[in-house]
C-alpha cells in the first residue's frame, strides 16, 4: 500500500469487505489482511502469538456487568474487558449452536452453504479457521462440545480433541448437577442439591486447557479452543453460585404478549406451560441464569490466571465470545428458538486481550461474530483462501474506530422442503420434547427468517409470519414493533434493500478453482470383442 499514517492504517484495515467491496470479496479479504498485518508491525503486538478462546454456550452480553448489567456478579468478564478491547455490538449468524459455529469458524453467513441446522457441521471439503492456523504451524487443542466439525474433519483440524476426557473427576456432569427435568412448566429449573464446581465436565475442560498452558516441552505456538457448557439451560449451579443473585433484583424483564409479535411466541408458552408461569416464576429463571453465568465467571478466572501463573500473558491472545444468547425469561420464554431473532439471542459478547494492544477500549459500532475468524488468522500471520465475509478486528483492538455504517445480518429457521434440517423428536421426559415436537407439528413456527440491525433500526423479515421493525433510537429495548406503522415506510423499505442487497451480495459463493470449456479429450480404449472374453475364474 501507498504510505499512509499508522491511523489511516487503522480505520481502513477493519472495514474493507462489505463495504463497497462485494465485486472480489476474496481480493477485499486479503487487502484487509494486508494492511492488518502491517498494523500489528507498527503495533507492540509479539508476532503470531498463542490464541485461547474461551466461549461459553448461550451467553447474552446483557449477562455481564461489562454490558450494563449492574446486579450481574462477572468480575472476570468485567476484568478482562477492562484490560483488553469490548466490542459493544457484537451479533451472531444465526441463533442455535451448530449453525452459528460453523458460521463463526468459516467468515460465511449460513446461506451460503446451508449450514442452519443442528445435524450436520463442516465437512473436510469446507474451509475452517483451525485448518488455516493449524497449517500455519500451530497446534490446536480443544477442550469442551463440538457442534463445529463433522468427525472427519477432525485429524487435519486439530491436533487434539476432548482433551478434557483425561482430567480426573466424577463423570460428565453438567454444571451444577442438579436431578433432571422437573414435572410441571418447561421452565429448565433444575431442582436438586447444588453439586460441587469442581465436578463438572466444564472444570474438567478448563483444567485440560491449564495443562496446555503449562507445557514446556514445545515452543509451538498453540490455538486453545474451549467451548463450556455453562450457562447453557438446565439452569442449574454449583454450591457457591446457585442462588447468588435475587429474582427480587430482577426487574428489566420483557413482558409476553407483547402485539405484532411472531407466532412461535405463543405457541412456544402453550405447549411449554410457560403462559401458567408467575412473574416470580419468570424473574427466579432469569436470577439462576445470571448464577451460571457467575460460574462461568469463574471458571474463566481459573484461566486467567492459569495465563499469568505460567507468564503467557505476554504472548498469548485471549478471547471472550458465545454462539447464541437466551430468553431467559424475555417475552415468558426460556432457551432459544431456530427463527428467533430478538436481539437477546442474537446480541453476544466479544472481548478480546491481545499482547501490547491498548486496554479499556470499547468499540460501539456493530460487528459480527465471525469477524474473530479473520482476526485469528491475522493473529496467526497467515490468510484465509476462500471467499468469506469476515472482517478482521486489530485495527479496532488496537484503537480505531469501527465502522458506523456497518450493519450485523442474522437468520433463522427451516424450510418444510428440507426436513434433514429438523431435529428428531426426543421422549417427554427431555428438556426439549415440546420444542422439537412444535416444530414438526407446525413448521410455520420456524419459518425462515433473517434480519438486519444497524445504529438506526433493528429489521427482521420473516417468509411467514409477522416481520418486524423497530427503532433503535426511541425504543432500544425492541418493545414497538413499527413495522405496519406507514409513517416510517421509508426506513422499512431501506431495511429491506438492504436485507435483499445483502443476500445478493453473499449468497452462492462460486468455487477457486475452475474447469475448461472444451470437450474433454477422447482416449481410445481396445475392443477385443464378446467372444474373446474368458472368465478367468473358469481357466484351468
Amino acid at each position: 500500500m501507498s504510505d499512509l499514517s499508522r491511523r489511516t492504517f487503522l480505520g481502513r484495515s477493519g472495514a474493507s469487505v462489505l463495504t463497497g467491496a462485494f465485486a472480489s470479496p476474496l481480493l477485499a479479504n486479503r487487502e484487509s489482511a494486508v494492511s492488518t498485518e502491517q498494523a500489528i508491525s507498527q503495533a507492540a503486538v509479539p508476532p503470531r502469538t498463542n490464541i485461547v478462546c474461551f466461549m461459553p454456550d448461550t451467553l447474552r452480553a446483557d449477562a455481564l456487568r461489562c454490558y450494563g448489567n449492574h446486579i450481574a456478579k462477572t468480575p472476570n468478564f468485567d476484568r478482562l474487558a477492562g484490560s483488553g478491547t469490548l466490542f459493544e455490538e457484537c451479533h451472531v449468524a444465526y441463533p442455535i449452536c451448530g449453525a452459528s459455529r460453523c458460521s463463526m469458524l468459516t467468515g460465511w453467513p449460513t446461506s451460503v452453504r446451508g449450514h442452519r441446522s443442528q445435524m450436520y457441521f463442516l465437512r473436510p471439503d469446507e474451509p475452517n479457521l483451525f485448518r488455516y492456523v493449524k497449517q500455519a504451524g500451530y497446534d490446536v487443542f480443544w477442550a469442551g462440545k463440538n457442534d463445529a466439525l463433522a468427525a472427519r474433519t477432525f485429524d487435519d483440524s486439530v491436533t487434539a480433541w476432548n482433551i478434557g476426557a483425561h482430567v480426573g473427576g466424577s463423570g460428565a456432569a453438567p454444571a451444577g448437577g442438579g436431578e433432571g427435568r422437573p414435572p410441571g412448566p418447561l421452565t429448565f429449573l433444575s431442582e436438586g442439591k447444588p453439586g460441587d464446581r469442581r465436578q463438572t465436565a466444564d472444570f474438567r475442560n478448563v483444567q485440560a486447557a491449564i495443562s496446555i498452558l503449562e507445557r514446556r516441552e514445545t515452543t509451538r505456538p498453540f490455538f486453545l479452543f474451549l467451548p463450556i457448557d455453562s450457562p447453557h439451560p438446565p439452569y442449574h449451579s454449583p454450591q457457591g453460585f446457585a442462588g447468588l443473585h435475587s429474582p427480587v433484583d430482577v426487574t428489566d424483564l420483557l413482558p409476553a404478549n407483547l402485539p405484532q409479535r411472531p407466532s412461535f411466541h405463543e405457541r412456544m408458552r402453550s405447549v411449554s406451560g410457560l403462559d401458567t408461569v408467575s412473574a416470580d416464576t419468570l424473574r427466579r429463571i432469569r436470577a439462576a441464569y445470571l448464577d451460571k453465568t457467575a460460574y462461568a465467571d469463574w471458571l474463566l478466572g481459573e484461566l486467567l490466571e492459569a495465563v499469568d501463573r505460567t507468564r503467557h500473558s505476554a504472548d498469548t491472545s485471549i478471547f471472550v465470545l458465545s454462539d447464541h444468547g437466551d430468553y431467559a425469561g424475555d417475552f415468558g420464554l426460556v432457551e432459544k428458538w431456530p427463527s428467533g431473532l430478538e436481539r437477546c439471542l442474537t446480541h453476544v459478547p466479544m472481548i478480546a486481550r491481545v499482547p501490547g494492544a491498548p486496554s479499556g477500549n470499547r468499540v460501539a459500532e456493530h460487528i459480527e461474530l465471525f469477524d474473530f475468524m479473520a482476526t485469528s488468522l491475522a493473529l496467526a500471520g497467515t490468510q484465509a483462501t476462500h471467499t468469506h465475509f469476515a472482517r478482521s478486528l486489530m485495527a479496532q483492538i488496537l484503537g480505531a474506530p469501527g465502522d458506523r455504517d456497518r450493519g450485523a445480518f442474522s437468520e433463522g429457521g427451516y424450510n418444510t422442503y428440507e426436513p434433514q434440517c429438523f431435529e428428531p423428536p426426543l421422549g417427554e421426559k427431555s428438556w426439549y420434547h415440546e420444542r422439537l415436537s412444535l416444530q414438526i407439528a407446525e413448521p410455520q413456527t420456524v419459518s425462515r427468517s433473517a434480519a438486519v440491525r444497524t445504529s438506526e433500526y433493528t429489521f427482521v423479515s420473516r417468509s411467514g409470519g409477522v416481520s418486524e421493525l423497530y427503532l433503535r433510537r426511541d425504543d432500544p429495548a425492541e418493545r414497538n414493533n413499527r413495522f405496519s406503522d406507514s409513517g416510517v415506510s421509508a426506513v422499512r423499505h431501506q431495511a429491506e434493500q438492504r436485507l435483499l442487497h445483502w443476500y445478493l451480495n453473499t449468497t452462492g459463493i462460486a468455487p477457486m478453482d475452475q474447469d475448461p470449456r472444451d470437450l474433454p479429450a477422447v482416449v481410445p480404449r481396445p475392443h477385443f470383442g464378446a467372444g474373446t472374453v474368458v472368465p478367468i475364474l473358469d481357466e484351468s
